[in-house]
């Protein structure tokens, strides 16, 4: 039986850390860690995202600003917010929910984030610190929580063949950067739709992180024996016996992988809740960096 990776229980571990080190800034400073969070529109899937984040901060003590702006809000009138948010001293991490409307530059919004106050790691002051292997600023959420379930699980990456499946700006690239990064020390291959012999390369992998987004792509012939399994994906396949009409897999089919895996990660209840988790760390180390 492989080893079941407990996102949920690592999360709880890590912002009872955060909620530590919040309590501490705030006593030191005399305010606590200030995260802003942007969404522009209406859309469902966002304003759950946005809602969770909001809530954790509450929970930890950091100081949230939630701003929501209409659907046909104007390109201006956006970076004008984001201008006041960085020059706002109550405020450390800035995050404009992603995707906007399509009126929208994501690329400008990124560009204009103060990159101390970039918690997402999307600016590519922020990208290019990582590529050179610079691990001391904000790092990406995902991929983030991802090696943090590494280094908790104690599973060794030192030599290891890892392939990620996915070259996403989000997980994709900077988990290749992460797991490469001197002190983890793979050996890294990044898949994705275009790569010959795709099954072949992920049997070949001690080491699998699968965010290609595509429900259940990875098949049980497609894993080796013993290999790790971290799967990223959220996809939502239709299911009439469940009451919403659907149900949430992951980018592996977990009951074909799971008896192959040395350990692996499920769907929901693996990554996910790493994601926020490591976002609120960022936000209070943001503060740190930013007020030293």
């Amino acid at each position: 039986m492989a080893i079941l990776i407990d996102g949920k229980a690592v999360a709880a571990a890590v912002n009872e850390e955060n909620a530590r080190i919040c309590a501490e800034l705030t006593d030191r400073y005399g305010m606590p860690p200030g995260l802003a969070v942007v969404l522009v529109g209406d859309n469902p899937a966002s304003q759950v995202y946005v809602a969770s984040k909001v809530r954790k901060c509450g929970e930890l003590g950091i100081y949230s600003e939630k701003i929501v702006l209409p659907n046909d809000t104007a390109q201006e009138t956006l970076l004008d917010v984001i201008g006041r948010l960085n020059g706002d001293p109550r405020i450390h991490g800035i995050l404009v929910q992603s995707p906007p409307p399509p009126q929208i530059d994501e690329e400008k919004i990124i560009l204009a984030i103060d990159p101390k106050k970039d918690v997402d790691c999307f600016h590519p002051f922020n990208t290019g610190r990582l590529l050179q292997g610079d691990l001391t600023g904000n790092l990406p959420c995902t991929p983030y929580g991802v090696m943090k379930l590494l280094e908790h699980y104690r599973i060794p990456t030192a030599g290891k063949k890892a392939v990620v499946l996915g070259r996403s700006n989000i997980v994709g690239k900077p988990m290749m950067c992460l797991l490469s990064a001197k002190g983890t020390d793979a050996t890294v291959t990044l898949c994705h739709s275009r790569t010959q012999d795709l099954a072949e390369e992920l049997r070949r992998a001690d080491l699998l992180v699968a965010a290609i987004g595509k429900p259940e792509f990875v098949r049980g012939d497609m894993v080796k024996e013993g290999a790790v399994v971290i799967d990223v994906g959220i996809n939502r396949i239709p299911d009439a016996s469940k009451p919403k009409g659907y149900r949430i897999v992951g980018d592996v089919a977990f009951d074909e992988v799971e008896p192959k895996a040395a350990a692996i990660t499920p769907v929901p209840g693996g990554v996910g809740p790493m994601t926020i988790a490591m976002l609120m760390r960022n936000t209070v180390r943001s503060m740190e960096r930013i007020l030293r």
